[in-house]
């Protein structure tokens, strides 16, 4: 029983850790370039970061806002908040600030049209309409304001870190900004999480009030696999995308921007996609509830639980490149009794140098109850040691 106490009491002062064997590293990623000013390459299932360029530094968003303005329209539709059939007024200040007189990019609505929202979002996704914007915002929060918050509230929930939005729009206001890696996680989550949705990116064009506008998206139909996002561009923000592409069931997210032209970005994207495509290729580590390691438990029937990831954790990395990863798992401990199966409780981080690759979740593999009266004496000591330690 004391040699069960020690060794429980060591684990909370060791980081739980591991040595991968030789396997490729995305050293590549060192010696790409780009012209795009903020920029980030991912890799969908493992969400590697094959290459960054000011990922984590706040730029003004443009259109690339309206991807948080279509997640909580996703969101709230995944919930049985809306439907697509559901219609919404297409007010004067809509009109005003989005239609056609405001000189941004535009559905074309009419005023005090009644539009459904699956055409609406047909006009957001396709045509980057600012009035189909302003239409959806006013008709789920009354105005851009309270939806701008909304907006925050999911982002917050879904875990953008360095963004906040102020209109559903993109268009400039003050404290308005996002990062690249923030927007790299939102595509992986719209993709991840609204599968039944997500096709609407890919269409190729959409005619609203007698007027056809093609798919803004610089790569549809020009790079191989290429299935989605969204264009954005101002002044400020210069020449934005996020695009993705999917090949031999492999996935990359591409978000670049700053760039000065349109033709630029279009080059530029499709340039970074085929070279992450070319340059790297998937391996697996652990599959979906393989064991990863154990976390120490306080006042269970077990001193231990077992942790997995919920899905198989994959790296992308350099075709060449031969070089030696480390994992490690982080986790608050130890956990207290009683535990669920399936309990997120931990944090695998992979990283090769001193280049963090990936963050996969891991959950608990197995429910524990509460121990009986002596277990859970021995780790009441055990709390007391280690807080007087």
């Amino acid at each position: 029983m004391l040699n069960d106490l020690v060794r429980r009491f060591s684990i909370h002062f060791l980081l739980v850790g591991m040595t991968l064997g030789l396997l490729s590293v995305p050293s590549a990623a060192q010696v790409y370039q780009t012209s795009a000013k903020f920029a980030i390459l991912t890799d969908f299932d493992s969400g590697s970061v094959l290459f960054s360029k000011d990922e984590n530094e706040q730029m003004p968003p443009a259109s690339l806002a309206k991807l948080m303005t279509i997640e909580v329209v996703f969101h709230a539709l995944k919930n049985g908040e809306l439907s697509l059939s559901d219609e919404f007024l297409i007010s004067e200040n809509a009109w005003r600030e989005g239609g056609a007189n405001s000189g941004g990019s535009t559905m074309f609505a009419k005023l005090n049209s009644n539009v459904s929202l699956e055409d609406l979002l047909h006009g957001i996704i396709i045509q980057s309409g600012n009035d189909a914007c302003i239409a959806v915002a006013e008709g789920m929060a009354g105005n851009e304001q309270t939806f701008a918050q909304l907006m925050n509230r999911r982002a917050e929930e879904i875990g953008l870190t360095g963004s906040r939005f102020a209109n559903s729009t993109g268009l400039p206001a003050e404290d308005q900004y996002v990062t690249a890696r923030d927007l790299a996680h939102l595509a992986r989550y719209l993709i991840e999480e609204y599968p039944e949705y997500y096709h609407y990116f890919a269409i190729p064009e959409f005619t609203w009030n007698n007027i056809t506008q093609h798919n803004r998206n610089p790569i549809l139909g020009s790079t191989e696999g290429a299935d989605g996002l969204k264009t954005g561009h101002t002044e400020a923000a210069g020449y934005g995308v996020v695009a993705s592409a999917i090949r031999d069931d492999q996935r990359l997210i591409a978000v670049l921007s700053g760039m000065k032209t349109m033709k630029e970005r279009r080059e530029e994207a499709r340039k970074i996609i085929d070279w992450g495509f070319r340059a790297f290729t998937s391996k697996r580590i652990y599959e979906a509830d393989e064991e990863i390691a154990f976390a120490s438990v306080h006042g269970g029937s077990k001193s231990e639980v077992v942790l997995v990831s919920q899905r198989p954790v994959n790296l992308f990395m350099a075709r060449a490149n031969q070089g030696r990863l480390k994992a490690r798992v982080y986790y608050n401990g130890p956990i207290k009794a009683p535990i669920e199966e399936g309990q997120e409780v931990a944090t695998l981080k992979v990283w090769a140098d001193d280049r963090l690759l990936i963050e996969a979740p891991l959950v608990t593999g197995e429910a524990i109850g509460k121990g009986t009266i002596t277990q859970r004496a021995i780790d009441g000591i055990e709390e007391l040691l280690l807080g007087w330690l």
